[in-house]
Order: C-alpha cells, then sequence, then structure tokens
C-alpha cells in the first residue's frame, strides 16, 4: 500500500520487500519487467531480502536477488545474486551465489561462485570453490580452496601439484 499520490513519489522511497507495494507504484523506464525469468538484468536492480537479527529460519532459498543474512538460517542457499552474511550472523548450509561475503559464519560450501569475500572476524567451516577469493586478516576458515580456475564459466578443480580437471 502506497502512502503517496500515484501521481508524485517521494524524494527518497524506503526500500520496500512487499510486491504490493510495488505495484501501487506508477511505472518508470528504470522499473524492471515482471517477467525476470525470460530477461537478464542487471544485478544492480535485484531487490535484496533480509534475515534480520534476531530471527531463526530453517528451510532453503531458491531464487533471483539478493540475500542478506543478519540473524540465525539453517538450509542450502540458492540465488543468482549475492549472499551477505553480517557480523553475529550464522548460516548453516550449502551456498550457490554470484557473489558471498561473509563477515559472520558459513558452515557449508560454497559453490561457483564469481567472487568470495571473507572478511574481519568472519569464518567458515567447508570448502570454496570461487573465481576470485579475498581474505582478509582476522578472518578463520577451515577447508579447501579452489579459485582463479574460471573456463568459460566454469570453476575447474586443481589439486596440490597443480594438475587441473574441471568440475
Amino acid at each position: 500500500m502506497a502512502l503517496w499520490p500515484k501521481d508524485s513519489t517521494p524524494a527518497a522511497p524506503a526500500a520496500s520487500h512487499n510486491a504490493d507495494s510495488q505495484a501501487a507504484r506508477p511505472a518508470t523506464p528504470s522499473v524492471v519487467p515482471a517477467d525476470v525469468h525470460t530477461q537478464s538484468k542487471d544485478r544492480t536492480d535485484m531487490k535484496e531480502s533480509v534475515i534480520a537479527a534476531g530471527l531463526i529460519i530453517e528451510g532453503k532459498i531458491i531464487g533471483t536477488g539478493h540475500v542478506r543474512v543478519a540473524g540465525k538460517f539453517k538450509g542450502d542457499v540458492q540465488v543468482e545474486g549475492n549472499l551477505h552474511i553480517d557480523v553475529g550472523a550464522k548460516v548453516e548450509g550449502q551456498v550457490r551465489a554470484s557473489e558471498v561475503t561473509i563477515s559472520g559464519e558459513l558452515q557449508g560450501n560454497i559453490e561457483a561462485a564469481r567472487r568470495v569475500d571473507l572478511q574481519q572476524g568472519g569464518s567458515i567451516t567447508g570448502d570454496v570453490k570461487a573465481g576470485t577469493l579475498t581474505v582478509a586478516a582476522g578472518s578463520r576458515m577451515r577447508g579447501q580452496v579452489e579459485f582463479g580456475w574460471e573456463d568459460s564459466g566454469k570453476v575447474a578443480a586443481t589439486d596440490i601439484k597443480g594438475r587441473s580437471s574441471a568440475a
């Protein structure tokens, strides 16, 4: 439900995660088409879903868009967008996302990410397969890492001796 007349928009609208309020806003040239599955869109245009601090959720997240976890989530995350795990947050499960930023805790593997950013104070317990990996001082990780081996959009596995094989 919009709080402003249909012929005007507020100077700085608050971010809304409710589909009904988005439908009430007037269409502008920057509005993303309703059929997001057949048309590609820039990742910066995607909406972000938030699991707020204090929430504990079990299940599975699958879809298009960015996800920010500030609470606790137990289950797999598979998004065509980015995943951000905030300080104090915890995710237990397998992760597939374009970019993964970890400031909190991840217990599970990250597969086929374009970029993984492990920030100060963040921790990963699991394996990581990514195009790029950034690790900050003060972060922790326990698991195997494969990065920098992108070949036509796929990450190839490599062993300690440098032999590679397609993943």
